[in-house]
């Protein structure tokens, strides 16, 4: 068993474990794991934590219990009715909080693995088509089910059509019924669909061969992906070119390359 570095106790809506490089972010507030305010702002702290520690090169965006989320606290949102302004001021704030946890993922220098065992229903499917991977237990399932109870799942389309084809996320969108694990991964949501009692494991060597890459390699690449997919294909080249030619100067590339070339295993400097 790999030793664990640090463990943080699930004190809070969210409990973290450092171990060999790879932060386990866990929701953990079952049975529903609930996007509510205070589950956002600790989810969001935790990864802003982790753009400043260099000792973490990979994160795993995981839940406790059945649940993996169901998308927003839809009694704390409900219970904001009888403010003055009958929730508005509150449903602004919930939904901006939202879309900025969900840009903080993609954003993030370091990789987002969700490991999915469960419902993802809403902002919770949301959060996993934020995530740059995605690895499902045969168990999970998915939704975007807000066409049935009168909101339409507006904020989670942003995330589900970047990750779908238009026809599969409209037939999600416009249903509202539930897909399992295997036509999520048909639908290109999900990487892989596993057995349970083998999710966990699976995940953590994914993400344990992708901290074994040169950090500054990685976050390059991350960011240069999704800058490219919002470009037109004549800019998008450009822009990679440039890209490609600071990488080639990186102290890294030099090293792997050389590496390569001698046929021995490189040694990362992250620079």
């Amino acid at each position: 068993m790999a030793e664990i570095v640090a463990i943080k106790p699930a004190e809070g809506p969210v409990a973290t474990r450092l171990d060999r490089s790879v932060l386990r972010l866990t929701l953990a507030s079952p049975p529903a794991n609930a996007l509510s305010l205070a589950v956002m702002a600790a989810l969001t702290a935790e990864l802003d934590r982790a753009k400043a520690d260099k000792s973490v090169r990979v994160i795993i965006l995981a839940a406790a219990g059945k649940v993996f989320c169901a998308g927003h606290d839809l009694k704390e949102i409900t219970s904001r009715r009888a403010d003055a302004d009958k929730g508005k001021a509150f449903f602004e704030q919930t939904f901006s909080a939202c879309a900025a946890l969900m840009q903080a993922i993609v954003h993030h220098p370091r990789p987002v693995i969700a490991e999915v065992d469960g419902l993802a229903t809403a902002a919770g499917l949301q959060l996993v088509a934020s995530c740059d991977l995605a690895i499902a237990s045969h168990e999970a399932t998915f939704c975007t089910p807000g066409v049935n109870i009168g909101l339409f799942c507006s904020t989670p389309m942003v995330a589900l059509s970047r990750n779908v084809s238009r026809k599969h996320a409209m037939e999600m969108l416009l249903t509202g019924e539930t897909i399992d694990a295997a036509t999520a991964k048909e639908f290109g949501l999900v990487n892989r669909v596993v057995p349970r009692e083998y999710l966990n494991q699976i995940v953590t060597k994914y993400a344990q061969t992708i901290a074994s890459k040169s950090s500054l390699v990685v976050k390059t690449g991350k960011e240069a992906f999704y800058a490219q997919a919002e470009m037109g294909l004549a800019d998008a080249y450009a822009y990679t070119g440039r890209v490609m030619v600071e990488n080639m100067l990186a102290r890294d590339a030099e090293e792997g390359i050389g590496a390569f070339i001698g046929k021995r295993k490189p040694e990362w400097s992250d620079e």
